[in-house]
């Protein structure tokens, strides 16, 4: 798989690329990322689906918001794109922005899919997570050495320095506001996952330390319709490095919810 940046069309000051025809599968990258970070999800998807892969905003070629938003106010310039009903697959704080549609546009969202989703962390990983967010200016591109080494571990990879790429060219402001929203965030209430309306599913890695296998568990077992599934030997970045494990999974549930 090749990480190369794709066309955009600009959708309400949010940069998405589009991808395929049929039903609609809504992507939402992380903290740092862009939409090329789904690269492996629109080359296989898109040969059955409608595709819709937004940059965050404050990230690459989408507009950002003020510094004070919060994670509704992602979701409500997310929810632009959908304009007819479909299923968000959200991915770290993509999860977090993909279940609050979930919860809040539900006439909109056929189903949802969490990847590498948190869910009440420890008081030490809050800690951790709250300090690195302290610890940025909105001014400087912060050194992107302990991320990826918490993402990839230390073995280079084409995925690593794809990353690499993408976090040292973030926009600073940008990328403060969205992690200060990611850090301030402890995962979905209990009470908007029990009365989720639509099928969701939790997956994350079995090597992913922060977003961890029990808490998708955890979640699941709230949702109505919901269901946990745990990719072996993967760890956060798992829709770049394990691409064919959560392809098939995402496929198995696009065509669920499209019964």
């Amino acid at each position: 798989m090749t990480w190369t940046t794709r066309p955009r069309s600009d959708v309400n000051g949010l940069a998405v690329v589009t991808s395929g025809a049929g039903p609609r599968i809504l992507l939402i990258h992380g903290v740092g990322l862009r939409a090329e970070a789904w690269n492996a999800q629109i080359a296989d998807l898109s040969l059955h689906y409608e595709i819709l892969a937004p940059d965050l905003p404050g990230h690459s070629a989408s507009a950002a918001l003020p510094g004070s938003a919060g994670l509704q106010d992602f979701g409500d310039c997310i929810a632009k794109l959908l304009d007819r009903p479909a299923v968000v697959v959200g991915h770290s704080m993509g999860a977090m922005i993909a279940l609050d549609l979930a919860n809040r546009y539900s006439g909109k969202v056929k189903g949802v899919v969490a990847l590498n989703a948190i869910f009440k962390r420890s008081s030490a990983a809050r800690a951790a997570v709250k300090e690195r967010a302290a610890a940025l200016d909105g001014k400087s591109v912060s050194d992107p050495a302990a991320t990826l080494a918490r993402w990839f571990g230390d073995a280079p990879s084409p995925e690593r320095s794809a990353c690499r790429d993408w976090l040292t060219s973030v926009d600073p402001p940008g990328y403060k506001a969205a992690y200060s929203v990611f850090a301030g965030e402890d995962g979905p209430d209990e009470n908007a996952l029990r009365t989720l309306s639509c099928p969701a599913l939790f997956m994350t890695g079995s090597r992913e330390e922060n977003s961890t296998p029990e808490m998708s568990r955890a979640m699941a077992a709230l949702v109505p319709s919901g269901k946990a599934m745990v990719v072996e030997d993967a760890a956060h970045m798992m829709p770049m490095t394990h691409p064919e494990e959560v392809n098939r999974a995402l496929l198995a549930f696009a065509k669920r919810c499209q019964e």
